[in-house]
Parts: structure tokens; sequence; C-alpha cells
């Protein structure tokens, strides 16, 4: 007949039996810790307003290295938390790269499109300066010809007040010409009268009766 198990043996048994539940547990518990804080950490990334929608592909290697650490065994679980941990950081990292470089894109283009605003205004203030310019030298040549027609007009002014005072000049001398020959007539015609006057008063009278 087999010898009764004791009970000291069947109570080592059972307390080895509890520590390695225990264990696991532990382990089991810690590996939940983990999965959900990566889980966690990788969800935020998703629903992130700003970064949840780049890094797709790395955001899909994350998840998969998780469900690669919830497989794992107690020897492949340090690597596999190692890569799961790198993943889920390596996403978030090139999210941020990613919103960064399109910020970067973006003010590019922002500073691009302020450039060229700034060579419109800068064409557009050339070219009203040229419209001004033009105005201004159109104004100069239609002063210049108005003071040309001024000064041909006074000119033309000035040669018939000279022609005017040259004729005057020529009619005034006639008429002193004229003058002058009508007082020589005068004297002339004076001195005929005298003249004719003596004549007569040197010529005998006429005795009464004779022949």
């Amino acid at each position: 007949m087999k010898k009764p198990v004791s009970m000291k043996y069947l109570s080592i048994t059972a307390v080895s039996l509890l520590a390695v539940l225990a264990s696991a547990g532990v382990q089991a518990h810690k590996d939940d810790i983990d999965v959900d804080r990566l889980n966690n950490s990788l969800n935020q990334l998703a629903s992130d307003p700003t970064l949840g929608t780049y890094a797709q592909a790395d955001q899909a290697l994350a998840r998969e290295a998780i469900s690669q650490l919830v497989q794992s065994g107690s020897r492949e679980r340090p690597h596999a938390l190692y890569i799961a941990e790198r993943r889920v950081d390596q996403a978030r990292a090139e999210a941020e790269l990613q919103v960064a470089q399109r910020q970067l894109n973006q003010l590019d283009q922002d500073n691009a499109q302020l450039q060229l605003d700034r060579s419109r205004i800068d064409a557009n203030s050339a070219q009203q300066q040229l419209d001004i310019q033009r105005m201004q030298y159109q104004l100069a040549q239609q002063e210049t010809a108005r003071l040309q027609a001024q000064g041909q007009e006074a000119a033309a002014q000035a040669a018939q007040a000279q022609a005017e005072a040259d004729q005057a000049r020529k009619l005034a001398a006639a008429q002193s010409r004229l003058a002058q020959a009508a007082k020589r007539q005068a004297a002339l015609a004076t001195k005929a009268a005298q003249a004719a006057k003596a004549l007569q008063d040197s010529q005998p009278a006429q005795q009464p009766g004779g022949n």
C-alpha cells in the first residue's frame, strides 16, 4: 500500500503553486500596464487634432509592435517592449516632424506670397511714378507751347507795333515835308506878290489926255 501524502507536503506544494500564480498575475498585470500605457500614448497621438493625421505609417507600425508585445512570451517580452516603446516614440516624433515641416512650408509659401505682393506693390508704385512723370512732362510741354505761343503773339504784336511806328514816322516825315513845301510856296507867293507890287509902284502914272 502507498503511504498517504502528508499534509506538510501538500501545504508546500500549495504555497509554491500560489506563488507561481501570484507571480504570473503580477507579470500579467505589469504586461497590461505597459500595453495600456503604450496604447494610451498612441491613442492620444491618433486623436490629437494637429498630429493625429500625420505619420500614419509609423502609427501603424507602432500598433503592430504593441500587438507583438501582447503576444510575446516572457523571454521575448523585454525586446518586444523596447521595440513597441521605440515605435510609439518614433510615431510621435515623425508626426511632430511632419507638422513642423508643413508649418515651415506654409511659412515659405506665405513669405513667397508676401514677396510677390511686395513686388506687385513696388511695380504699381513705379507705374504710378511713371504716370506722374509723364503727366508732369505733358504739362511742361503744354506750358512751353503756351509760352511759345504767347512769345510768338508778343513778337507779332511787337512787329506790328514796330511797323505802325515806322508808318507813323514815315507819315510824320511826309507831313513835315508837305508843311515845308507849303511854307516855301507861301514864302514864294509872298515874294511874288511883293515883287508885283514893287513893279507896279515903280511904273510912272499916266498923264491925263496923253497918247
